[in-house]
């Protein structure tokens, strides 16, 4: 079957573009113009990626993606004319998988929709090489490999597709310190195009989820200088 992407776009020549391109690509496309429709349209149908423009008429593309992760873990790709970092962070704090700015190149595009999918397979293969993951239950944290979420204190935690994969990776080496560079070699298909202060908005993200089933526990653990890891409890 083939994939489906929504285009939250209100400039029809860049909507008409990057449709064309996906098309080419072999995904199948529908293109809105407002965040209000946009998400109409992902209660009805369902997608498995948007594309979502921060400059919308109706309302601001953080809002629209705030919206959205109420209600869905669909990976979502920002395309803005904003360049500054701050926007960047927000970004992807509040939930997006990546983000690409304005003038960009279809086959860019093209190429980060099929990263980020990749990346949103449950078995996909970017981990880290030769990690043996730790997928079996223990009283407090696992993760679910089939449904690409983590139970935790007997809860299910719903994970964006990079939340999913950082927290495989620490999953899989309890105790560990991994570095920001070696969480990015696992969770981003294009290492170098990442930001070390991308990592910290995702971990951070993940904290937050993870801090709605039990506030007073936090499983991940920050050593300045070095990275995070993950409490060895059971």
């Amino acid at each position: 079957m083939k994939q489906r992407i929504l285009i939250v776009e209100d400039e029809p020549s860049i909507l008409d573009n990057i449709s064309y391109a996906l098309g080419k690509e072999g995904f199948v496309t529908v293109g809105c113009n407002s965040g209000e429709e946009a998400l109409t349209l992902c209660q009805a149908q369902a997608f498995d990626l948007v594309i979502l423009d921060i400059g919308l008429p109706d309302q601001n593309g953080f809002e629209v993606c705030r919206t959205l992760r109420e209600r869905s873990d669909v990976p979502v790709i920002f395309l803005t004319a904003r360049a500054e970092e701050v926007d960047r962070i927000v970004g992807l704090e509040i939930g997006a998988d990546d983000y690409v700015t304005k003038p960009f190149s279809p086959r860019e595009l093209s190429a980060r929709v099929r990263a980020v999918l990749r990346r949103y397979q449950p078995n996909g293969s970017a981990e880290e090489p030769g990690a043996a993951i730790r997928s079996e239950p223990t009283a407090t944290l696992w993760i679910d490999e089939d449904h690409a979420c983590a139970h935790y204190f007997g809860e299910v935690v719903s994970l964006s597709s990079t939340e999913f994969r950082l927290l495989r990776t620490f999953c899989a080496h309890p105790g560990r310190v991994l570095s920001r560079a070696q969480l990015m070699e696992v969770a981003w298909d294009e290492p170098e195009a990442a930001m070390e202060r991308t990592v910290d908005a995702h971990v951070k993200s993940l904290r937050a989820k993870l801090r709605k089933v039990r506030s007073d526990s936090d499983p991940i653990q920050t050593h300045r200088g070095f990275g995070y890891s993950l409490k060895e409890v059971q």
